[in-house]
């Protein structure tokens, strides 16, 4: 470009125009083709001038400019405001000038993408050039017809069903990238001829037409749906809550291409507002998606730690869907019918991926997640209700928990273990507890410059150190050097003569993250409690009917009854007298567990436990009301009759049922239930305070208070 900047300087005017006129042909450098290069003015000249000169510098022989007429009045340029790119002679024709052309074109300037077309009502058409993206806002529903896409990771190419995208104002937004996809040895002509056909059963004639006119070898035709679903229609139903999905411009635009995008539900974002993914970030997951699907001797077992804010779920959404296209692919190669899957073990208990908070869970996922936790609740393989967003002073409940959820893994698929973000002081040695616990082959940890300072949990760092529950490896050689010189003179007891817990090694991966980031130590605890709220929300709306049906109010739904004699009761937070054990399940979210011992031989109830039991939750629910004479509770919740017969305890915790379902349900007159500001704090176990089982010290930086609901029974 440095020579071709002195030839514009040096070269004479005469000259220059003689290029012009025998290159043009080949390069379409108007609006206008036909137009005479003499009626152009100074600015148009200057620019038709440069762009020939950048022509030659990538290679581009005007000389044979003639030869190429026809075939350059055969091509046609897309409808669009910018100028189309040079075009690319056939492999037939010149195959020893396509790797010029090809570097021209990358070096030169990338393939634009053509504009949105709207193809019916909430319906439109998006060709993506190759390794071309396209960055929204919203939800819809995307369909490749032609081609191959990338979004969040997860590949969708041409013939598979349709994927719901959900790019909310919550989370970074997504991108549709267009990927290379296996092309055999055809002509374009034939190219298109296949592309045609593809789209016959989508699009109508006028739609094909102007697809096969801006088509492009790897090129992708994607169909953009209006979305909506039931969950989707269930939160945006309260005040608040319905710019999460869909976003107004500030400026509406009278453009086609926003036009078409705001029918479907979404906003085109710059490209700086997508998921940006730093290098070490890319390697961390091509190494993890090759060693799960290399590995022979077992699966693999991923545990992903960091402070919070720097992108653990994110990554691990991205690992999900990598590892699911990998798995899919060799199960198409090798023709195995299962379906893949990915297990995950959930041990952050405020942001869970895909329960409502204050669960341990594991899960076996088979299908991509393409949005915000809220955006794909799935049921459990295993879960306990743990009834608080963090395990601070009980983490040997919490160990409990992890050790029982744990142990239901088979190690069939590969596992991702996601961790809290609490990393400093005691929440350091706890997570060194669980490397030990877990034994994983891999430890991903996170890094970015605003987040707080952790060592390297290499394997001889965790070997050296103690944890909470476990003790370093030296130390513990020392103990059996102990044991076995002192065996005969002392007797020990069952827990001393039991092995400690063997730590195998693991890899460590270190990824640095350099996010946006709009959360700060501030606003962190109400946007987690937003994130909280809308995971609840979602799980309710599986009470809602099945779209296109309207929705029905919380209040006007059917409850079941549940004797008191039936299920037995535990408040997992705080300590609350037996009086007034039925004043704080009133109103309140339940875990619908299971336990082994039988509850029903007692004659009237409420059944009280002692201690919080370690057992399987099934689901969640609401406790709407309480009836004294007859001595039931009624429960509102989406679980299947079939399982709710083996609910035989519930456990209430610290997780509260959002604001919002309170205070704003539809239909209700006069004074709201439940909601008062005549409030009495001294009651035991109206507040988290008065009554908790924690120390005072818990509560030194922010003293919590429950909402100022009124727990009346009939």
């Amino acid at each position: 470009m440095a020579d071709s900047g002195l030839l514009l300087k040096r070269g004479s005017c005469r000259s220059t125009w003689l290029r012009v006129r025998k290159a043009r042909p080949q390069l379409i450098l108007s609006r206008r083709p036909r137009r005479r290069l003499g009626s152009l003015r100074w600015c148009g000249r200057r620019r038709l001038r440069w762009r020939l000169l950048q022509a030659q510098a990538s290679g581009v022989d005007w000389r044979e400019g003639a030869r190429q007429v026809s075939r350059a009045a055969a091509a046609r340029r897309p409808n669009t405001a910018t100028p189309s790119p040079i075009p690319s002679p056939t492999p037939a024709s010149e195959p020893e000038s396509e790797p010029e052309l090809e570097s021209a074109s990358s070096c030169h300037r990338p393939l634009l993408i053509p504009p949105v077309r709207p193809v019916g009502p909430g319906r439109a058409l998006l060709l993506l050039p190759v390794e071309q993206g396209f960055t929204f806002s919203g939800i819809c529903r995307v369909t490749c017809l032609y081609g191959q896409v990338q979004v969040f990771g997860f590949t969708i190419s041409q013939g598979q069903p349709a994927q719901d995208i959900f790019s909310v104002y919550t989370h970074s937004c997504l991108s549709i990238h267009a990927l290379h996809y296996s092309q055999p040895e055809k002509s374009k002509k034939e190219l298109k001829r296949e592309a045609r056909n593809l789209l016959k059963s989508h699009l109508n004639l006028d739609d094909r037409r102007w697809s096969m006119q801006n088509f492009s070898p790897q090129c992708s035709i994607v169909l953009l749906e209006h979305l909506k679903t039931a969950t989707v229609n269930f939160i945006t139903s309260y005040p608040g809550s319905s710019y999460i999905f869909v976003q107004e411009s500030p400026t509406p635009q009278i453009k086609p291409e926003y036009l078409a995008l705001r029918s479907v539900g979404i906003r085109r974002e710059k490209k700086r507002k997508g998921l940006q993914l730093t290098e070490s970030t890319l390697s961390a997951l091509e190494e993890l998606v090759n060693v799960s699907c290399e590995e022979v001797d077992g699966c693999p077992v991923i545990l992903v730690c960091g402070s919070q804010d720097v992108g653990k779920s994110t990554f691990n959404r991205y690992l999900i869907n990598h590892l699911l296209n990998r798995i899919f692919f060799l199960f198409s190669f090798l023709k195995i019918c299962s379906l893949p899957c990915v297990d995950y073990l959930e041990c952050d208990l405020g942001q869970t991926e895909f329960t409502p908070p204050g669960c341990i869970s594991l899960l076996n996922i088979t299908e991509p997640v393409l949005g915000p936790p809220f955006t794909h609740l799935r049921t459990p393989q295993k879960m306990v209700y743990y009834g608080k967003p963090s395990c601070k002073n009980n983490y040997e409940n919490y160990i409990d928990i992890v050790k029982y959820v744990f142990s239901a893994y088979k190690r069939e698929s590969p596992l991702i273990v996601n961790t809290m973000g609490w990393v400093s002081d005691q929440g350091l040695l706890l997570l060194i507890d669980l490397i030990r616990l877990l034994s994983p082959s891999h430890v991903v940890q996170f890094r970015s410059d605003h987040s707080k300072y952790m060592p390297d949990l290499t394997p001889q760092y965790v070997d050296d150190m103690d944890g909470l529950y476990t003790k370093s490896k030296t130390k513990m050689r020392n103990r059996r050097f102990r044991l076995a010189a002192f065996a005969d003179a002392l007797e020990f007891a069952d827990e001393e003569k039991e092995s400690p817990v063997e730590f195998t090694g693991h890899k460590l991966i270190g990824v640095y993250t350099d996010f946006a980031f709009r959360i700060t130590p501030r606003n962190r605890e109400s946007h987690n409690k937003i994130l909280r709220d809308l995971s609840i929300l979602s799980y309710l709306s599986q009470l809602q009917p099945p779209m296109p049906k309207p929705l029905s109010p919380l209040h006007s739904l059917t409850p079941y009854q549940v004797p008191f004699n039936a299920v037995a009761l535990r408040i997992t937070h705080s300590d609350v007298a037996p009086t007034h054990i039925l004043y704080a399940v009133n109103a309140s979210w339940v875990g619908l567990c299971k336990i082994q011992d039988d509850v029903r031989g007692y004659t009237n109830g409420p059944i009280l436990l002692a201690q919080t039991p370690i057992c399987d939750c099934l689901g969640f629910g609401i406790c709407r009301g309480i009836d004294m004479e007859k001595r039931l509770y009624h429960i509102l919740t989406p679980v299947p009759p079939e399982e709710l017969r083996t609910v035989n305890c519930l456990l209430v915790g610290a997780i509260a049922i959002p604001h919002c379902v309170l205070k704003c349900q539809r239909g209700i007159e006069g004074t709201v239930p439940y909601v008062t500001t005549d409030y009495n704090f001294k009651l035991p176990g109206a507040s988290e305070k008065i009554g908790a089982r924690e120390p005072e010290e818990a509560h030194k930086e922010k003293p919590y208070r429950r909402p100022k609901f009124c727990r009346k029974m009939k």
